[in-house]
């Protein structure tokens, strides 16, 4: 692969990693610069399942929004921080399950914005926002938005792999009750993070993402609950992502203590607003 295949915007700074960009490389994509392939060996420098950690969540993602589309009902989405993965993205998700189903991508990496356009050019179902989940007003407000979907009805939020990048000075939860408070009665707030339960491989992970990020945090599981805002919980509730399984919260799963520690670096949850 060489970063002259890559079609960049004007001004994009190719001398530092970018967080989508380095989830692409970490899951094998083709979209990413030399430098994002540089930060995901660094990822797999601290932590050598790295990228098992990337492919875990991306499972966290697609699982949800399975859920959230034939279980839930939920025909609209709004998915902050896509990324730029090379398969399986939200709006096919949905549309395998519900051809009507819309969403709206919202990121702020110019890259992601540019591969995005490319991807949805002549699709119906999807759109993409260049903006900040740190500025949740500002998304709000967007006319692009307010046209394509209908907030008369419910609409799932998610926030995947991305709250753990928000410092709590940045005061992550009143950005999602924000975003929250804009949504309708019976919408859904899917969210992954980074638990901190003393595992060494949760600290390498947050490590390595402050190493070549600049931001990455893990937190005790209260307060990944606390990211709810108290809204009622989907079976089986805030959970280790290989345990998930909101569409089938019965099934027979790996005890805790089971689990490879890098199994449990991240925890997935979807909330319902009542």
């Amino acid at each position: 692969m060489h970063d002259n295949d890559i079609e960049l915007p004007p001004g994009t700074d190719t001398s530092v990693p970018a967080t989508a960009r380095v989830y692409d490389a970490l899951l094998g994509g083709s979209t990413n610069l030399a430098v994002d392939r540089e930060a995901a060996d660094v990822f797999a420098q601290h932590i050598p399942q790295a990228r098992e950690c990337a492919r875990i969540n991306r499972s966290a993602l697609i699982r949800g929004v399975e859920y959230l589309v034939r279980s839930a009902g939920i025909d609209q989405i709004i998915d902050i921080g896509c990324g730029l993965p090379t398969a399986q993205n939200t709006h096919q998700v949905a549309a395998g399950i519900n051809p009507e189903a819309r969403v709206v991508y919202v990121d702020h990496d110019p890259v992601v914005i540019a591969h995005a356009n490319t991807l949805l050019a002549d699709s119906h179902s999807a759109i993409v926002i260049e903006a900040d989940l740190l500025d949740p007003d500002d998304i709000l407000s967007r006319t692009e938005l307010r046209g394509f979907l209908d907030f008369q009805r419910p609409i799932a939020l998610l926030i995947v792999g991305m709250i753990m990048q928000i410092s709590d000075e940045q005061r992550p939860n009143d950005i999602i009750a924000a975003l929250m408070a804009a949504l309708p009665s019976g919408s859904h707030l899917l969210l992954t993070s980074w638990p901190d339960t003393g595992e060494p491989e949760q600290a390498a992970l947050s490590a390595a993402c402050i190493e070549t990020l600049g931001n990455g945090w893990m937190r005790p599981i209260s307060v990944l609950e606390s990211h709810f805002l108290g809204m009622e919980m989907v079976p089986p509730g805030l959970e280790y992502i290989p345990r998930w399984f909101p569409e089938d919260p019965d099934r027979p799963v790996a005890e805790v203590a089971d689990l490879q520690p890098y199994e449990r670096t991240q925890m997935a949850g979807i909330a319902r607003k009542a």
